[in-house]
């Protein structure tokens, strides 16, 4: 049963950084300008959103590892505490996990073993590695193999088995099944899935719509700096049920369910100051859009929208 209070909290974040814009003269470009979410123990939370709209540098905010032009605002709570970049740096790799996109974060030099037991050599955690590889449905023996040896599926599951060393409480994943078709990429879900049933919270990055919808609890939908949706996945089974244009632009995109593109492309960062972000490409827009857009509770959920004539029921 989930924990009614979050693990991890983010309100009103916003992430910009200082840059050059001319010789002496310096400003601020906004990446996310206005970001919340909450991830239970328990619970699998998936942040949606096209490329560039800020995702992974959620997750590399939350593990306190942006570079030092970065400014962050807003609240970021952990466990009931403010998760500040010290805190996050002294809970990184012990109760708060990050697994990758990418197997090259593997060390292609060190054995898997010596990888997960973090350079330890001791009879507890020899025993623990040999645990979790069974866990992750690995054979005793892949302990003993390079990385370049091991297969895509299999160096997934290492990563995978290297956050549970810790018995962490919140996993980031950042798009954690790039290239893998759907059967395989919810074979690697389903370990995600154990570590949420052992009480860990996982908020899970990615651009695969299918996907989150299959496996996660819930889906928090981005777009451009800005979170325009967070809905209960099973509200994902029907247009009708989803509230913010843009989600349900994202809806019909999907091959089964017509494959129709959205219109539009996606703004740079920065461009918009004002309003809904969505709105040069919404067909629903009205003049109310260029205003502020609160974003407030619907349903089982929340939306940011403005839209005349209120929102469906789920």
């Amino acid at each position: 049963m989930q924990s009614r209070t979050p693990i991890l909290e983010i309100k009103n974040l916003g992430v910009s950084f200082t840059r050059y814009t001319g010789l002496l003269s310096r400003g601020h470009l906004d990446v996310i300008t206005d970001l919340s979410l909450s991830v239970h123990p328990g619970e699998i939370v998936a942040v949606i959103g096209a490329s560039g709209s800020g995702k992974s540098l959620l997750a590399h905010t939350i593990l306190g590892i942006l570079p030092h032009n970065a400014t962050v605002r807003g609240q970021l709570v952990y466990d009931n505490t403010p998760l500040t970049p010290q805190r996050a740096a002294a809970l990184r790799g012990h109760e708060i996990v990050l697994v990758p996109q990418g197997v090259t974060y593997l060390d292609p030099l060190m054995k898997v073993g010596g990888q997960l037991a973090q350079g330890k050599t001791d009879a507890e955690t020899t025993g623990r590695v040999s645990e979790i590889l069974s866990m992750f449905g690995l054979r005793d023996r892949t302990k003993d193999l390079y990385p370049f040896q091991l297969s895509g599926g299999m160096a997934r599951r290492v990563l995978i088995a290297s956050a549970a060393m810790e018995h962490p409480r919140l996993v980031v994943a950042d798009e954690p099944t790039p290239g893998l078709h759907m059967e395989a990429a919810q074979r690697v879900m389903g370990h995600f899935r154990e570590l949420a049933k052992g009480g860990a919270g996982i908020l899970m990055i990615t651009h695969d719509l299918e996907l989150a919808i299959a496996t996660a609890d819930r889906i928090v939908v981005f777009y451009a700096g800005v979170t325009v949706e967070d809905a209960p996945a099973c509200n994902f089974r029907s247009a009708s049920t989803l509230r913010h244009p843009y989600t349900r632009a994202l809806y019909r995109a999907l091959p089964g369910n017509g494959f129709v593109a959205a219109p539009g492309t996606h703004p740079y960062p920065g461009t918009i100051e004002h309003g809904c972000p969505y709105a040069p490409c919404c067909t629903d827009a009205s003049p109310a859009c260029a205003g502020p857009v609160p974003y407030r509770k619907a349903g089982q959920g929340y939306v940011r929208c403005v839209l005349q004539g209120g929102f469906p029921d789920a």
